[in-house]
């Protein structure tokens, strides 16, 4: 999986359209193996990503859990940690 797409699901607050549609982008650019299209797949690369967006809110909207909400800060800081041990051993 691609590190960039992040966890979005059960978060207080809720995902953001700005989250997701990131989280679209990046699927997109790894799916695609590029980062910006040449002008011949620029309006498919961009259809996609608009496509998938719409389609991971109707997936987070459609999501049923019994867990209790995510704290962003929480698991920010999680990561952090993680990257930090991932990397001192470096």
């Amino acid at each position: 999986m691609c590190r960039n797409i992040r966890v979005l699901n059960n978060f207080e607050p809720p995902a953001t359209s700005d989250e997701v549609q990131a989280a679209a982008l990046q699927y997109v650019r790894k799916v695609s193996g590029t980062t910006k299209p040449s002008a011949a797949n620029e309006a498919a690369f961009y259809e996609a990503v608009a496509e998938i967006a719409h389609v991971t809110e109707h997936l987070l909207d459609a999501l049923v859990t019994k867990a209790p909400k995510r704290d962003r800060t929480v698991e920010a800081a999680k990561a952090r940690e993680r990257a930090q041990q991932r990397y001192a051993s470096a």
